[in-house]
């Protein structure tokens, strides 16, 4: 068996400058994820979401997100989870979504709020009826006995609800609206291009090269 020290993968596939770059760094995220979506990466809305808690701890996860405007990026989850207590203590997150097969990566920072609950209900009424069930059912992140407990539990939500069950006041979405985002793509020897983007006070976005 090789040592991990040895495992290494020339990235040749593009490259990035600061002049094909949009202005607005949304709108950049938005391209790429939809050549990510085109080029059928999987799961190419999956990202991880870093939050800091008790005694500055980080914390991450694999969440997908749901929505990208210029408000910002959202995503569902339940508010009583280890991220919702974090987030409820500290809220400022870190996003990272990687498309090893397009040797690309956006790094994204900036404060959480929870949406509103008019988009909490029209989004939870489009899940599929199993997937509403399961968010009710669930104290996401607390211990469970058994995986049959747990599913006697969804029974039990089923019975009671049928095929309307109603949003959980601790389910819902938040939305991280970002101050900094950061491209990477992928090149030979190392030399990888990283274009950043940091919002300054006036509302608009500083953009800059950094060294890889």
């Amino acid at each position: 068996m090789s040592s991990i020290a040895d495992l290494r993968k020339e990235y040749s596939r593009a490259s990035l400058s600061e002049d094909e770059v949009l202005p607005n760094p949304i709108d950049q995220f938005s391209k790429w994820l939809g050549e990510a979506i085109l080029a059928k990466v999987p799961e190419a809305n999956a990202m991880t979401v870093s939050t800091v808690g008790a005694g500055n701890r980080p914390s991450s996860r694999i969440l997908l997100i749901k929505d990208v405007d210029q408000r910002g990026f959202t995503w569902f989850t339940n508010y009583e989870s280890r991220k919702g207590h974090e987030l409820a203590q500290n809220p400022y997150a870190a996003l990272l979504f990687y498309w090893i097969e397009l040797e690309r990566q956006v790094r994204i920072e900036g404060r959480i709020e929870r949406i509103s609950d008019a988009e909490n209900d029209a989004y939870f009424q489009s899940r599929p009826l199993k997937s509403r069930l399961g968010a009710i059912a669930s104290a996401q992140s607390r211990p469970v006995a058994s995986r049959a407990e747990l599913e006697a539990r969804v029974a039990e939500v089923e019975q009671q609800y049928g095929e309307h069950p109603v949003r959980p006041a601790h389910w819902g979405g938040y939305r991280l609206t970002p101050d900094y985002i950061e491209f990477w793509q992928g090149r030979p020897s190392r030399l990888h291009d990283r274009i950043a983007y940091t919002l300054q006070a006036d509302g608009s976005w500083k953009r800059q090269r950094l060294q890889p």
